[in-house]
Formats: C-alpha cells, sequence, structure tokens
C-alpha cells in the first residue's frame, strides 16, 4: 500500500502544474489511485480534498492522508460485512431502505408545502388563536418594561442627561436619542417587553428591584451612571402577553397548517391511486 500511494504521488504531482486540481474527467476507470480489494478509488474522487493555494508538502500530506483514511474504511466496511449475521446485514439494508424512503418522502412532502402553503397569517387569527389558548401561554421567565441609559464619568453633561431621561415628552426623549454616541448603552422603548435576564447583563441593579415598577432608578460606580425606569412587570406563570408570543403563535399556527396540507394530500394520493387501480386493498 505504502508503495502505491508513493508511485502515485510522484506521477500525479509532476503530471500537473497545479498539483491536485483535478482536470475533467475522460476516462474514469484509467484513473485508479488505489483498491483494496474490489473497490477502487479514482483520480476524480479527489477533486474536492485539495484546496486551491496550497504547498506541494501540504497536498501530499492532504493526499496521503484521504487516500490511507478511505483505505481504512473500506478494510474495515469488509470486514464487518463479512464479520456479521446474515440476521444483521438484513436489519442494517432495512433501517437503510427506510432511511432512503423518509428522504424521499419528506422532500416531496416539503417541495409541496412550499408550493401550497398558505403562509399570510392575519391579526385577527393570531388574535382568535391567542384567546383560544391563552391559558397556555404562561411565562416561564420575567419579562419588564424598561427604559434605560448608562454613560460613562467622563460625559459632561450628566445633569442634562438625567433631565431628559427623567422627562416624559416625546420631544426629550427625541433630544436624548440624537446624544446616543455619548452612552455605552441604553434603551428607550418601554411599550415593549423584555426578558429581565437580558437587562441583568447590563445594569448593575439586582432582580428584585427590577421587578418593581419604579419612576427612576439610578446608580453611580467608578465606570458611570446607571439610569433605568420600570413601567411594567411580570413574573413567572402570568399569562404571556400577545405582543410578546406573537412570533410563537404564527409558527405554530404555520405547523398546524402544514399538518393539515400533509393530510389533505395523503387523502387525494390514496383516492387517486384507488381510482386508477393502483391501490387495491383485498
Amino acid at each position: 500500500m505504502k508503495r502505491i500511494l508513493n508511485a502515485f504521488l510522484i506521477i500525479y504531482l509532476f503530471n500537473s502544474c497545479n498539483y491536485f486540481i483535478v482536470q475533467e474527467k475522460e476516462d474514469k476507470s484509467s484513473e485508479i489511485i488505489a483498491i483494496v480489494n474490489t473497490e477502487k478509488l479514482f483520480k476524480e474522487d479527489l477533486k474536492n480534498v485539495i484546496p486551491q493555494n496550497i504547498s506541494k508538502d501540504d497536498s501530499i500530506v492532504l493526499v496521503k492522508s484521504f487516500i490511507n483514511d478511505w483505505a481504512i474504511k473500506q478494510l474495515l466496511l469488509h470486514k464487518a460485512e463479512n464479520n456479521n449475521s446474515l440476521e444483521v446485514i438484513n436489519e442494517i439494508n432495512h433501517l437503510v431502505n427506510d432511511y432512503r424512503e423518509s428522504l424521499f418522502i419528506n422532500n416531496y412532502k416539503e417541495m409541496l408545502i412550499k408550493q401550497q402553503l398558505d403562509t399570510v397569517i392575519s391579526d385577527v387569527e393570531i388574535e382568535d388563536f391567542y384567546l383560544k389558548s391563552k391559558d397556555n401561554f404562561r411565562l416561564n421567565e420575567e419579562l419588564v418594561k424598561i427604559k434605560y441609559l448608562h454613560f460613562d464619568n467622563k460625559v459632561v453633561s450628566k445633569k442634562e442627561f438625567l433631565k431628559l431621561f427623567k422627562s416624559e415628552e416625546i420631544e426629550d426623549l427625541e433630544a436624548l436619542e440624537k446624544q446616543q454616541l455619548s452612552f455605552k448603552y441604553f434603551h428607550f422603548n418601554d411599550s415593549i417587553w423584555t426578558q429581565l435576564d437580558k437587562v441583568l447583563l447590563k445594569l448593575p441593579f439586582s432582580k428584585e428591584n427590577l421587578l418593581k415598577k419604579t419612576k427612576l432608578l439610578q446608580k453611580q460606580d467608578s465606570i458611570g451612571l446607571y439610569l433605568t425606569t420600570i413601567k411594567d412587570v411580570l413574573v413567572r406563570n402570568d399569562i404571556a402577553p400577545l405582543s410578546y408570543i406573537r412570533p410563537t403563535i404564527k409558527q405554530m399556527i404555520l405547523h398546524k397548517r402544514k399538518i393539515e396540507l400533509i393530510r389533505e394530500i395523503e387523502k387525494i394520493i390514496v383516492k387517486d391511486a384507488t381510482k386508477n387501480n393502483n391501490f387495491k386493498v383485498y
């Protein structure tokens, strides 16, 4: 085996200006580079093994490794086939066939789903689904409607930023947003629900403090000033708000439609096969 490998490498390297970039195959049977029992490895099989712009030495190492791995695999497969009982071989063949059939069927189903599935979901449908299943949408995390701001001690306009942050006027919030390059991080939209765990990664306040509605929390440390207001809170086991789980409900509706579509397709296939005498039950 070692002699075969070395002979191949020498011939292959000198006959190709690009070393191992495989040219278009003319006669695959005449380009054998290794044989294990009755199995053959062809030059064509190496075309995706060697990357471009690789050194000659690295190419040799890669080719040797590939051929050696291929030979080991073939030898092990040969041993395995000869040392397993007929029962085991039949079971494996059965599993392989089942897997092959599943791949074909699932691929066909996905193709039909892409062609026929209605993916447009109205707000009315989402709300109706939510109201009917509301009790099933319980939170397993805490959510907050929060506004926060953090800037370092080098900022000159601390008092101005604090004044704007405390204000509930839209104009003041817009003025604050224009200064965002001065902030380390911020979140001004307190009309949406945010996971508390994500907030805790950015703010040095305790969970207990952030689970209470408050107009202003502030903390000064060596890094800078932290400001936050908590507009609303939801704890674990509360019913999840529609705005927060809307994407999840969309996926649930789509999944339901997929199942219904597949069932309908299966009914039509059976009906057509029966009508055309391709399916009979005796």
